[in-house]
């Protein structure tokens, strides 16, 4: 995920220099008054998202497994942790029920 995280990172920083000698070159407008900063960083969020879109399709698609692997395994843990409280839990009203004291471990 770090991965692909900071390649889309690098794509932005890429648009970004291009779009901003495209803009200090005079091929791209400036923007309105003071607004030439935000307008070159837009511009640049603008044009790197479709590039990093179809650029880093098979990274996006690694990262995407990587996640529902994590996702699938705390799933799993969760479960498992419910099915030993559950477990203990019939255990001592079993033991209740037979006049027992409950066993703590």
């Amino acid at each position: 995920m770090l991965r692909y995280t900071l390649m889309r990172l690098g794509v932005f920083a890429a648009c970004l220099l291009v779009v901003w000698g495209l803009v200090y070159s005079g091929l791209v407008p400036r923007g309105l008054g003071d607004s030439n900063g935000m307008w070159v960083v837009l511009l640049a969020m603008v044009i790197s998202a479709p590039i990093s879109f179809v650029v880093l399709r098979k990274e996006r698609d690694r990262a995407s497994v990587k996640v529902v692997q994590r996702v699938d395994r705390m799933k799993a843990n969760l479960e498992e942790n419910r099915s030993q409280e559950d477990i203990a839990d019939d255990t001592a009203r079993a033991q209740g029920a037979q006049g027992q004291a409950p066993q703590t471990s």
